[in-house]
């Protein structure tokens, strides 16, 4: 995988969608992120573990699948997030916002 390449790949975890991203996560690849997470529904667990690098406009659609949850009441989470690739979290201050897991089963419980 070159460093620009994005890979999506979906998977279930009982009711819940989990799309695991690898790759970079920046304006190359903001189109295919925003098309694979319109067509991925709603109860959604966002596998950020093999993300090598954010910027703020993939963190803005992240924010935005949060809120429309938030507002729709379906379910939504991120896990396997690293401060060395996803800084702009912690800088913007969202970090403490976000419903952050460390694991798919912390956030399954936490979900319900």
């Amino acid at each position: 995988m070159s460093e620009k390449e994005l890979t999506l790949t979906s998977s279930r975890a009982g009711e819940l969608t989990v799309i695991r991203v690898d790759g970079v996560l920046d304006a190359t690849t903001r189109e295919q992120f925003a098309g694979y997470l319109a067509e991925a529904g709603s109860d959604l667990v966002l596998d950020l573990s093999g993300v090598t690098f954010m910027d703020s406009r993939a963190l803005g659609l992240i924010v935005h699948h949060w809120q429309t949850s938030l507002t729709t009441g379906s379910r939504f989470a991120l896990i396997g997030v690293r401060y060395t690739t996803s800084k702009v979290m912690w800088i913007t201050g969202l970090a403490t916002r976000l419903p952050l897991y460390d694991t798919l089963e912390e956030a399954a419980a936490a979900l319900g």
